[in-house]
């Protein structure tokens, strides 16, 4: 696949604000500064399109990307992040929550987690809560870069095994900086989309 045009939509805060032209639709989540927002300009190949920030928890709605003209990407609030108030990662979780159990377009989502870290409680809720409503997942390691050669196989292991990964649900290694598994992720998509 390849992507050709990408272009920010709209934010929203509900369900009812997306758009209503039936595309197929990728979900974007992960914590604040796991690198979403570089990870998504990495696969658009534009980047600003998806702004990045050095302070966390910045993307406070659901942003939505139309990608080749047939796609959406919902790039989603990211969680974990300990200056947000409560009131307004409770309303972050319910904005997630609402779009994940009701929107029939999510064909699958891409949770990203820090690949120098073991994922965190957050990320293995976030995990389960995707599964629970049947939702397929990718897990997209970012900043691998970061890691020395000789970790890569340890990290990813123990990725794994706190995730408690099936075999349905693959395991993309990436580098926004070097732009390494991007191709690996839009095979994913595009096989998502055939299905």
């Amino acid at each position: 696949m390849q992507i050709k045009s990408a272009d920010f939509v709209q934010s929203a805060t509900k369900n009812s604000q997306l758009p209503t032209d039936n595309r197929n639709e990728f979900l974007f989540c992960g914590r604040s500064n796991v690198g979403k927002s570089s990870f998504i300009n990495m696969l658009v190949n534009r980047k600003s399109l998806a702004r990045t920030s050095q302070k966390p928890g910045k993307t406070q709605t659901l942003n939505v990307y139309s990608v080749n003209t047939n796609i959406y990407f919902i790039d989603v609030p990211g969680y974990g992040y300990a200056s947000v108030s409560k009131t307004m990662r409770a309303s972050f979780g319910e904005m997630i929550e609402e779009y994940v159990v009701n929107r029939k377009e999510l064909r699958r989502a891409f949770l990203l987690v820090d690949f120098r870290h073991e994922p965190t409680n957050d990320d293995c809720l976030m995990y389960e809560f995707l599964k629970y409503h049947n939702i397929l997942v990718t897990v997209i390691a970012t900043k691998c870069d970061k890691v020395k050669r000789s970790q890569i196989q340890k990290n990813t292991k123990i990725i794994k095994e706190k995730l408690k990964l099936t075999a349905e649900d693959n395991l993309i290694v990436t580098s926004a900086e070097e732009r390494l598994g991007f191709e690996a992720v839009l095979d994913v998509i595009e096989n998502s989309i055939q299905e």
